[in-house]
């Protein structure tokens, strides 16, 4: 395993640029600029395929704009590396680079904390903290998005969309897998640990989110792409001490479909009170709700294993068929 080296810097102070990436976030992508004003060295807006006129509105605001080929598939994880690629072909490059999505505003007290802790942790290979969602009275799913953000500080075994990182780092690793239509940076963090690098989330605030998450149809297909990515990670890196996504995949498949098939045969086969097995739901979300989750979040934390199965399947039939992969997307 290879030792993580500290990056260079210069006169003391590393440089610093940022990558967004976006694809018809208007306002959101406006306020996302605006809050990286004179911060940076450099703003890369990465387009995919907007037609809202977001690539005119990054120029207005002094960010480079790169453009994705809009005849190859969109993934974020391919727009964050057109944007590394872009930053790392200027001279001199920077030493560290802040992504993040284009409905995501920075948070002011946050780069300078982030810069910090980087400078004083050389194995730290990338650093988050408290992602926020700006609107979270506006619906139950965006109450319950702001809560999944609150991860617990310390070492992390992964990072979000919005994160600080090392660009010496991200090189050795050879960027993001632009082959993954979603969780590419548990897959990114998986890598870097791998290598000996280490992930921080620190007790620092660090952006606001809009998921404008407002219809029961966005957050189905919000668990549905979870799915996917539970699906796709353990088929690549489920074989391995890590285990990733393994006990993710598991729960999903037991709860969305292994259980409900088991009832039906019983019932089919045996007897129709074999149908009572389903008692088990709200058991389960009686049983959440006393560890500490809101009866709503309790309730579809669980009710979310039957689109994560779906997106599970959807996984496994692109892969049996070899079909293109195609985002999943919920806005």
């Amino acid at each position: 395993m290879s030792e993580p080296q500290d990056t260079g810097s210069r006169g003391g102070f590393p440089i610093i640029a940022a990558v967004v990436i976006g694809r018809n976030e208007g306002d959101r992508l406006i306020a996302c600029l605006n809050s990286l004003q004179g911060r940076f060295s450099h703003v890369v807006y990465v387009d995919s395929g907007s037609t809202d006129g977001s690539q005119n509105a990054a120029r207005a605001r002094a960010a480079e704009v790169v453009a994705l080929d809009v005849s190859q598939p969109f993934t974020a994880a391919r727009a964050r590396n057109a944007g590394l690629d872009h930053l790392m072909s200027m001279t001199p490059p920077p030493d560290l680079v802040q992504f993040l999505d284009g409905d995501c505003i920075l948070q002011p007290e946050w780069l300078g904390r982030a810069r910090d802790f980087l400078q004083a942790h050389p194995d730290v290979a990338v650093v988050c903290g408290r992602r926020r969602e700006r609107r979270p009275e506006a619906s139950v799913w965006n109450r319950m998005i702001d809560a999944e953000w609150n991860t617990p500080t310390g070492e992390a075994r992964a990072c979000g969309g919005d994160a600080l990182m090392r660009c010496d780092a991200l090189q050795q690793v050879a960027g993001y897998n632009p082959d993954l239509i979603a969780g590419e940076e548990p897959e990114l963090c998986l890598r870097m640990r791998m290598k000996g690098w280490r992930i921080w989330r620190i007790d620092a605030e660090m952006t606001l989110h809009d998921a404008a998450m407002t219809r029961f149809g966005q957050w189905w297909q919000r668990s549905r792409r979870a799915g996917y990515t539970y699906a796709e990670g353990a088929a690549m890196y489920g074989a391995t001490p890590e285990r990733h996504k393994v006990r993710e995949l598991a729960s999903a498949l037991a709860w969305g479909l292994g259980l409900p098939v088991l009832l039906v045969l019983a019932a089919v086969f045996t007897t129709p009170w074999a149908l009572l097995g389903a008692l088990v739901y709200p058991l389960q979300i009686l049983r959440l709700h006393r560890r500490g989750l809101p009866p709503t979040q309790a309730i579809f934390l669980l009710l979310g294993k039957f689109p994560e199965t779906q997106g599970a399947l959807t996984y496994a039939w692109r892969r049996l068929t070899r079909k293109q992969r195609r985002l999943i997307e919920y806005k």
